[in-house]
């Protein structure tokens, strides 16, 4: 899921909030890592920008695959959703790849992504209901009206007591 697409949260009418910090994020790409671990002939991983930059460095350290490529996608423009749009795709049919990918959530980019690489295997760290499907492996999954707060999208901040509020 792009930066864009976790830009647009207040429109999308989401009622629940998970908030993952760095440590949470490398401790769950290392579990998407142990996960993939079985998976034989993969010779490179994808990472789908931007949300899958930072999965896709830990999947492949841990997994010691040095060639990495990017899968970039927008899809939305001015905080609105729309189409997929495709900026720069992987050449072939994804045998022998791993595409990584922080959140499956509609499955929009997802399918997208999969169209071009029918033959690879993705993951994502988080999943939602609705694109589950897409994926072939994750790690985690969240109800489809909980918005992930990722730890590129935050940063610390004073939060009001939730009684009182007056120090």
């Amino acid at each position: 899921m792009s930066d864009a697409e976790r830009a647009a949260e207040p429109q999308q009418g989401y009622t629940r909030h998970f908030p993952v910090s760095w440590q949470e994020l490398h401790r769950d790409a290392k579990a998407l890592a142990w996960r993939l671990s079985s998976l034989n002939h993969v010779r490179g991983v994808v990472a789908v920008t931007r949300g899958g930059l930072v999965p896709a460095a830990i999947v492949a350290r841990e997994l010691d695959i040095r060639l990495i490529d990017t899968f970039c996608v927008s899809t939305y423009d001015d905080e609105v959703r729309g189409e997929v749009k495709v900026l720069k795709a992987v050449e072939g049919d994804g045998e022998g790849l791993l595409i990584v990918d922080d959140l499956v959530d509609t499955g929009a980019t997802a399918k997208v992504v999969r169209d071009k690489l029918p033959k690879a295997h993705f993951a994502t760290v988080y999943a939602k209901p609705a694109g589950r499907p897409m994926v072939d492996s994750y790690v985690t999954e969240v109800s489809q009206d909980t918005w992930i707060h990722f730890p590129w999208d935050t940063e610390a901040q004073y939060v009001a007591p939730i009684r009182g509020g007056h120090g």
